[in-house]
């Protein structure tokens, strides 16, 4: 009895400790951050959260879904939640918008942002990654129900972000920042697209000739003689393809042999836009099988042909051959090695339910926009990539400027610039922002 009694003040004190311990009571929440109650209060804001974000630059980062009209012509009609992020370093400094063609991944500072040192507005496009419509309605794909999402969203976030404001992408980013430049050309005060396409046809023929003069006849002629190889060594290569195939999990819907042939032919586009291997990297056409399927699989032409490349890019392949165009192959030196292609279009790449018409109207309107009224904007591009090809051509009626980076590719930036350049694109940025700006 004794012990019993003498147990019980420790028993006492062990529970009066888990009462009295912080896990016992509820953690007090902690209390939403001005821009995150400012964020939420937004017309068109539905869900924040917050977003991973470089603390070196940012001090706070949300990750948010913005109601929108699925047609902005029938703002009363069906609605989408479109995905943006906001990093934030001060409500007093510039913001840049990164118009991204494609889904968006995050709060990840861009080259432009860490240049102005200010906040980052990054918005995802109309049916890529979380910002899909369901049931999707390909109509409602273009790049002026685009240009019209940002609108409201830049709309919506200069009431917190009153100061300048400059549109910046890569790739069909930049392409996205050239279209909201055409409709909307006093939302931002600046513009700079990256490695921007301006196609003024379904299938573009200023690649043909960009692909015959690209380099020297040497390179030309080394990846010319690489393709020939491949087509006639097809059924050695094959099998190699194959075991890729299966090991990666893709499949083929149009037949391996189609989706083959279809990545030999899309090699010499994806050599010089990337720049990953270089001539002198491309192997002798009598090399072993195992060496030619190597270098074919560096460049990694033949997984836009599966079903989960073409699944992964059908968005953007509705977009190339509806409005906003792309290329296709000039097969002259080809046909007579190949075995299943005839007439090969990169068309077979849209969704198969999609109806596909091209309408040249839209780009002919931004070809015309740009050139003539296209003001504060910088274009850039790599000298090596094919994308440069159906680039901007200034005519002297606007206030642009265009920088071409000697030797570069679709990974061309600022930071590839020759002094020269730096010195040209900062003093640009500071006359139309107003802002003095550091140099590297």
């Amino acid at each position: 009895m004794s012990k019993i009694i003498r147990a019980v003040p420790i028993l006492l004190f062990l529970v009066l400790l888990i009462l009295l311990s912080p896990a016992a009571f509820p953690q007090a929440s902690k209390p939403d951050s001005e821009l995150l109650v400012r964020l939420k209060a937004l017309p068109g804001v539905v869900e924040a959260k917050e977003a991973r974000f470089d603390e070196k630059i940012f001090k706070e980062a949300y990750e948010l879904m913005f109601e929108q009209p699925l047609d902005h012509r029938n703002p009363q009609g069906i609605k989408f939640r479109q995905r943006f992020f906001v990093s934030h370093a001060d409500f007093a400094k510039p913001v840049v918008l990164e118009t991204s063609g494609y889904a968006a991944f995050g709060a990840r500072p861009g080259e432009l942002t860490r240049i102005l040192g200010g906040n980052q507005v990054t918005v995802e496009h109309r049916f890529f990654g979380r910002s899909v419509p369901v049931p999707i309605a390909w109509e409602y794909l273009n790049i002026r129900q685009s240009a019209d999402d940002l609108h409201a969203i830049v709309t919506a976030l200069r009431t917190l972000y009153p100061g300048k404001w400059v549109s910046s992408g890569s790739s069909k980013g930049g392409q996205t920042t050239l279209f909201y430049k055409t409709f909307y050309p006093d939302d931002v005060d600046v513009s700079v697209p990256y490695v921007a396409p301006i196609n003024i046809a379904q299938e573009d023929p200023r690649l043909y000739h960009f692909l015959e003069t690209v380099s020297d006849e040497a390179a030309r002629a080394r990846i010319k003689d690489f393709q020939i190889a491949m087509f006639k060594r097809e059924d050695e290569i094959l099998p190699l393809v194959k075991g890729q195939a299966e090991k990666e999990k893709w499949t083929f819907s149009m037949g391996l042999s189609e989706a083959y042939e279809y990545g030999v032919l899309e090699y010499p586009f994806a050599f010089w836009q990337y720049g990953s291997v270089k001539p002198a990297d491309i192997p002798a056409p009598d090399a072993p099988k195992e060496k030619l399927f190597e270098h074919l699989a560096k460049i990694n032409a033949i997984f836009f042909y599966s079903d989960q490349g073409k699944k992964a890019f059908e968005a953007f392949q509705y977009q190339a051959f509806t409005e906003i165009g792309y290329y296709n192959y000039d097969i002259t030196d080809f046909k007579a090695h190949m075995k299943t292609l005839e007439n090969p279009t990169n068309q077979v790449l849209c969704p198969a339910e999609a109806k596909i018409v091209y309408d040249p109207a839209p780009m002919a309107n931004v070809y015309h926009f740009l050139q003539y009224h296209g003001d504060r904007i910088i274009y850039i591009y790599g000298e090596l990539d094919p994308w440069s090809a159906t680039g901007i051509q200034l005519i002297g009626r606007t206030d642009a400027v265009k920088f071409v980076v000697k030797n570069g590719h679709h990974g061309s930036r600022v930071k590839d610039f020759s002094p020269e350049q730096k010195e040209l694109f900062y003093s640009t940025l500071e006359r139309w922002l107003g802002l003095t700006l550091a140099r590297e």
